[in-house]
């Protein structure tokens, strides 16, 4: 089965020529996780692509990424950062694809830090200029503000809108996290939105093979279809190998179909990015 992982973070080591940012994400670990190593992570669990995500703690930096990607470009491509608050930001959405490996944004609005630039519109620009630049966008919310994204989904109806972990919050596990699902799913209904379902171990007190997790995943299914359920592991902060965060889907679900796994393993992930499948 083609697979690919919808986010896994790279990063490089804390040094005064590139530190890192003080804020409420922390490195999920240290060492860092490098392009290399992760090769080798995918290439032991089955993973023949992974999206990079630039995590926070770098400081918007793509550069890491780009670079791997541009090295490896079968195996990796980027959603990159910018700051919203920057003046500059706008202007670069129209060429943003254009820099090699790069396939679109991916933007955090799920902090207290972050979440204002959403929820008292200062980043509507972000919207119409991505829609008119056929870029797509990762999206970290919450789901009390998935409302604020169903609007943006209704008002810019050809902009691909993805919500990064089913919308939970990292500090909430099992029940707590998914007590309001229904906000997420009411999502559902906007055929340019779509979701991954990443990081889903990170969110549970279970063990793998996490069955905790499948009457929720069942409710995401029923609700957007297998085509718009994109599956990611988050790597650096799984609580299990990168090969049960494959298996946990393809071997520990029976209530997906061959179909289902197949986009939602990656297929989904590629055509909604418009990462060329060979």
């Amino acid at each position: 089965m083609f697979i690919a992982d919808a986010q896994v973070h790279i990063w490089g080591p804390n040094t005064p020529a590139r530190p890192w940012r003080d804020g409420p994400v922390k490195p999920h670990r240290d060492p860092p996780l490098g392009a290399e190593e992760l090769i080798r992570e995918m290439d032991a669990a089955g993973v023949n692509r992974a999206i990079l995500v630039p995590p926070s703690w770098d400081n918007d930096r793509n550069d890491l990424c780009l670079a791997a990607a541009q090295k490896y470009p079968d195996r990796f491509a980027v959603m990159g950062r910018m700051s919203m608050e920057a003046p500059e930001s706008r202007a670069k959405i129209a060429t943003w694809r254009d820099q090699k490996g790069m396939l679109g944004l991916r933007c955090s609005f799920n902090r207290p830090k972050w979440s204002p630039a959403l929820t008292e519109g200062r980043v509507d620009w972000l919207w119409e200029e991505s829609e008119k630049a056929s870029m797509p966008l990762m999206l970290i919310v919450t789901h009390q503000t998935v409302h604020l994204i169903d609007r943006v989904a209704e008002q810019f109806p050809k902009l691909q809108l993805i919500l990064c972990h089913l919308a939970l919050q990292s500090s909430k596990k099992d029940e707590e996290a998914f007590r309001d699902l229904d906000l997420l799913l009411a999502i559902a209904k906007r055929p340019n939105v779509a979701v991954k379902v990443s990081a889903l171990p990170t969110y549970t007190s279970d063990v793998w093979p996490y069955r905790a997790l499948h009457p929720y995943l069942k409710r995401v299914h029923a609700a957007f279809g297998a085509q718009r359920m994109f599956w990611g592991t988050d790597l650096a902060r799984l609580p299990c190998t990168y090969r049960q965060s494959v298996t946990m889907f393809t071997e520990e679900m029976p209530f997906f179909s061959k179909s289902d796994l197949e986009w939602i393993m990656g297929r989904g992930l590629c055509e909604w990015l418009g990462w060329k499948l060979h």
